[in-house]
């Protein structure tokens, strides 16, 4: 099969694929650099389809496999966190125990384990590892509705095993009597649930939150930003939502994030999952609109 194609665009390939592609072709190839991405240009040229999709195919299946990966370690490390040792043991359970991380602690291992990811997986994938960053991505034209459903399934899949993981421990503690009421780190509101407090309350923090999270990682991916330095502020900013969020949902502003313990725990954080699902991606939905419309209008 013979595709013709008018231009293609190969980004971030490695040398020795373009030098082969060149060298079998025998095409005109011109160089380009922007930013921080180099392109290689190949203009009306015809070659073998199976070729293209040989290239294309296993990066693609990395972006997936990079995206599982990535969100399977922010639901270990951040809801481990919250859970393994998120409060203090008291004395009559567990004699001399260590004091337990607390609200800033869980804040830290969520925001540190998304700098470790984007520093880890973003040249692979971008590090979305929330289906409310992929939706928003999405919305401003950024990703395609293709690449869009496989991270999104990746991302619940490894929220899904994250949360598998941390059962696994907890099951092999002396003291473990099963999950409870909103366990492995769950997210919720309402009475029995932290601060207690209202639906909507919960239902505001998590689209003005999830919002504002957005608003970062657009603005400093952005031409205005220091990509290099994206990965550090977009988890600074995680850490910060925590800080405000966990007395009120437990912080989500992630889908995923609150689909895997949910699963496990049942009960009302099974039954209060809808929240979790609808608010973050309204508010990354609304920042994708608003970055796009308004601070990145003259780029369209």
């Amino acid at each position: 099969m013979i595709a013709f194609v008018k231009e293609l665009r190969v980004s971030k390939i490695t040398g020795g694929a373009i030098t082969m592609l060149v060298i079998v072709f025998n095409i005109g190839v011109s160089y380009a650099q922007g930013g921080n991405q180099t392109y290689f240009v190949f203009k009306n040229c015809s070659f073998n389809k199976m070729f293209v999709n040989s290239i294309k195919k296993p990066i693609t299946m990395k972006k997936y496999l990079a995206e599982l990966i990535g969100t399977f370690a922010l639901v270990l490390f951040g809801c481990g966190a919250a859970v393994v040792d998120g409060k203090t043991i008291p004395a009559a359970v567990l004699p001399d125990a260590p004091l337990g991380v607390g609200i800033l602690g869980i804040a830290l291992a969520f925001g540190l384990a998304v700098v470790a990811m984007a520093y880890a997986i973003g040249p692979i994938s971008g590090c979305h590892i929330n289906p409310a960053i992929t939706i928003a991505m999405l919305v401003a034209k950024k990703i395609s509705g293709k690449d869009a459903l496989g991270y999104i399934i990746a991302q619940f899949m490894g929220a899904t095993i994250g949360a598998a993981v941390l059962y696994a421990f907890l099951s092999g503690s002396p003291n473990f009597n099963g999950i409870g009421e909103w366990g492995l780190g769950s997210n919720g509101w309402g009475p029995g649930y932290l601060g207690g407090y209202s639906t909507t309350s919960a239902f505001l923090a998590e689209v003005i939150l999830t919002f504002l999270f957005l608003f970062v990682i657009f603005g400093t991916n952005s031409r205005f930003g220091n990509s290099s330095m994206a990965g550090l502020a977009i988890g600074l900013t995680l850490v910060l939502i925590h800080l405000v969020a966990i007395p009120i949902t437990g912080t989500s502003v992630n889908p995923a994030r609150s689909f895997g313990p949910a699963i496990f725990a049942g009960g009302k954080a099974l039954g209060q999952l809808w929240l979790f699902m609808i608010a973050p991606v309204i508010g990354g939905i609304l920042a994708a609109l608003v970055w796009r419309n308004v601070f990145d209008k003259e780029a369209n």
